[in-house]
């Protein structure tokens, strides 16, 4: 698994381009491993406003990841908040790879992303049931993994090209440079059963709602390679309860096709043909599944 000199390039570009228009935060409670706190509050505040937090890929930030996508503009006409935070290790992947980065309340990323998320509640009187995640590549991997460890805190995810939940554990890393390759690869298959047991590990003893997914991934990825997508809808239909319905050809765009699971309430996967990595944001579909 290697990246190209360009790509590497472009992540770069995207990263010095940034203007600084995020407010930084700090001190905002239990952040064991460094990570940095962006925020984007609207200037006009929905009453009781919903929270999404956006997670960027390897080698981003939160500021580049700002820059590359809508919400902040969109959330200037619905009122949300959106949370751009920044990895700073491992190429400033996401841990999604070691034991307490895969546990509830053991010292891990989720954990510091968690109090960032309290933080917002309490300052702006944000709404604890409109609390949202989504992701592009290793964004997309901890979107999966904060499902499974923090379950009762997101109500909806949406991701892109990304891995199930627990699908890098125990590789020495988590980035294309550090980790094992095997998961980014789609060499880590499983039954519905095992990655079923995989998320309940990660919270033991709960028995509530897990957060509704949308998750998209490209047919051309060679990075995280499409055997993930299946991975991660086996998963998640396992532990929603639900079971493959209907293809859906053309939709949300050319080229792209819908999986819906069940009635699509809980669980829909977007295939896009001829997509690389990662699949561009798509804003409009993530607020709509969000129900902003």
């Amino acid at each position: 698994m290697h990246l190209s000199t360009s790509f590497l390039v472009s992540l770069s570009a995207a990263v010095a381009t940034v203007n600084g228009a995020l407010t930084r935060v700090t001190n905002f409670g239990n952040n064991p491993t460094g990570l940095e706190f962006n925020i984007n509050v609207p200037s006009k505040l929905a009453q009781k406003p919903g929270i999404i937090l956006a997670l960027h890929g390897c080698f981003g930030s939160g500021e580049a990841y700002y820059q590359q996508t809508k919400y902040s503009s969109l959330s200037e006409q619905k009122g949300f908040i959106t949370i751009f935070p920044t990895s700073k290790r491992d190429s400033n992947c996401w841990e999604v790879n070691t034991q307490k980065g895969l546990s509830r309340n053991a010292g891990g990323d989720n954990q510091g992303l968690i109090s960032m998320i309290n933080y917002t509640i309490s300052k702006y009187s944000a709404d604890p049931a409109k609390v949202f995640v989504t992701g592009s590549s290793s964004g997309c991997m901890m979107t999966n993994v904060l499902m499974g460890t923090y379950p009762d805190v997101f109500a909806a995810a949406t991701c892109y090209s990304g891995v199930a939940a627990g699908c890098v554990a125990g590789s020495p890393g988590a980035s294309p440079i550090s980790s094992d390759g095997k998961c980014a690869n789609g060499l880590v298959i499983k039954s519905q059963a095992e990655w079923v047991s995989v998320v309940k590990a990660m919270y033991p003893g709960y028995s509530g709602k897990y957060p509704k997914l949308a998750t998209f991934h490209g047919t051309a990825d060679t990075l995280v390679k499409l055997p993930n997508l299946a991975e991660q809808l086996k998963q998640w239909s396992g532990i929603q309860g639900v079971s493959f319905n209907f293809n859906q050809t053309n939709t949300p765009q050319s080229g792209y096709t819908k999986i819906v699971y069940g009635d699509g309430s809980k669980l829909v996967g977007y295939q896009a043909q001829g997509v690389g990595h990662t699949v561009p944001v798509h804003e409009t579909e993530d607020l709509a599944w969000f129900g902003l």
